[in-house]
């Protein structure tokens, strides 16, 4: 996990592709919260999104 992530760090500056980040952030965090969310009290919020 950790080497993907150098890797993904050395790309972005090798490339100057600083742009992807907020991308790559924002996609991890929803990610997150569909599989955090699943099985709580809010996943009733993220079934119309679904």
């Amino acid at each position: 996990m950790w080497e993907l992530l150098k890797e993904f760090g050395q790309f972005l500056r090798q490339e100057k592709k600083w742009w992807l980040l907020p991308i790559a952030a924002i996609l991890i965090l929803i990610g997150a919260l569909i599989v955090f969310a699943s099985g709580s009290g809010i996943a009733w919020l993220l079934y119309p999104f679904m």
